[in-house]
């Protein structure tokens, strides 16, 4: 065997350096030792050069190890993408070279099919350039896809073919795919119907474009493409200042949009308020014996909230909390209004009450909510606060 003859052929190299060391040697001797050198070196395969415009992947040229080959970008490899060294100390398959990757210049399959059918390419490895080929032209079509105009060649490439080993092979580019009725034409994969009902989910979190060889996502108005070019955030148009809102009237971002508000405070014939900020209106001081005006409430506040469309209830929206209070307990409740049935009110602890959304909303929308807090001194009020909530509902539920 081969392991058998590699030691015998170790122990005749000892035996023939220990006599060269013991005294005088002749020419043949030392041919014999250099003969034996090189048949204990390691098998090998001979060095495999990179193809130009490429690189070569492995230094170990033993039997039995591959050496890989890519191509830098803009070009494709043709012919073996590994080799082995085999025992035979040759290398498997075929030496392979890179060529250029596009072929743009193909535009109207069925008038240049005679031009652009399978050949063997030349030694450059480079194709023909578009002015090889004048009679090739562009035929303009109206295209569905987004609503514009464009080519229908846009949509359509030729297949790239080369001859390995006498036949013939035909690829397409990333995106594309054969075309069933002509293997030298290739067609764009809609990835946004292809993916549309997918158990993985859709491609896109609103629209999907479709693309020559590829898609894009798209957002509606007030929303901008982020999360991998995939998903849509929201603008905040307030912060940013791409509002156009009046001095006098408060920005409030919303999911897609903005709202412009203005607060008031209430006008009744019992009591009177200021406005202590944007958002709040403190009653004046009462007379001792105007017991009309004692009812009314202390404050109104006001807040605006955006939620997104058919959000999951039961949910907490808004909290209420008493820091310091006058009496020894205290009520929450839900006023009347149009919008009740959507809210509902708990407390959660001895001085904090929750309102809830207790039924998911379809938006576009705009529902309102009053929250009364009252003190009481045994049983008895002793002061109202009134906190309106105002919710604004996106169309979209993202």
């Amino acid at each position: 065997s081969r392991q058998e003859l590699r030691s015998a052929l170790r122990r005749a190299y000892k035996l023939l350096s220990a006599h060269e060391a013991s005294g005088p040697f002749t020419p043949a001797v030392r041919l014999r030792n250099l003969l034996l050198c090189s048949a204990l070196r390691p098998a090998t395969c001979p060095e495999l050069q990179a193809p130009d415009n490429g690189r070569k992947l492995g230094r170990v040229l033993s039997v039995g190890h591959e050496v890989h080959f890519l191509c830098e970008p803009g070009f494709e490899l043709v012919g073996s993408e590994s080799r082995v060294c085999q025992e035979s100390l040759s290398w498997s398959g075929q030496q392979p070279f890179c060529r250029t990757e596009l072929r743009e210049w193909v535009a109207s399959p069925s008038t240049c099919r005679q031009r652009t059918a399978p050949r063997a390419f030349p030694s450059s490895h480079l194709l023909p350039s578009p002015a090889s080929y004048p009679q090739c032209t562009v035929k303009n079509t109206s295209s569905s896809s987004g609503g514009s105009s464009s080519s229908s060649s846009s949509f359509e490439r030729p297949s790239r073919c080369s001859q390995v080993d006498g036949s013939t092979h035909c690829i397409c580019e990333a995106g594309f795919t054969m075309s069933g009725r002509d293997s030298s034409l290739c067609v764009d994969v809609d990835e946004c119907e292809l993916f549309h009902a997918s158990r993985n989910g859709r491609l896109c979190l609103h629209v999907c474009v479709n693309t020559p060889g590829s898609y894009r996502c798209a957002c509606p108005p007030g929303y901008e493409v982020t999360d991998g070019d995939r998903s849509c955030q929201d603008i905040d148009e307030c912060s940013s200042r791409q509002h156009n809102c009046t001095r006098d009237q408060l920005c409030v971002n919303t999911y897609g949009g903005f709202r412009c508000v203005r607060t008031e405070c209430p006008r009744t014939r019992n009591a009177t308020y200021a406005k202590t900020s944007p958002v709040r209106c403190e009653r004046n001081p009462c007379r001792l014996d105007d017991g009309a005006c004692a009812q009314a409430p202390n404050s109104v506040s006001f807040h605006y909230l955006a939620v997104t469309s058919n959000l999951s209830a039961p949910r907490v929206l808004f909290r209420v909390s008493a820091t310091r209070t006058l009496g020894d307990s205290l009520r929450f409740g839900l006023l009347g209004g149009r919008w009740r049935r959507h809210f509902g009110v708990r407390r959660a602890d001895r001085n904090t009450g929750q309102l809830l959304l207790v039924s998911p909303v379809r938006g576009p929308a705009t529902l309102e909510a009053e929250l009364e807090t009252v003190e009481l001194e045994k049983r008895a009020p002793l002061a109202r606060y009134i906190a309106k909530v105002t919710l604004f509902v996106s169309p979209y539920d993202f």
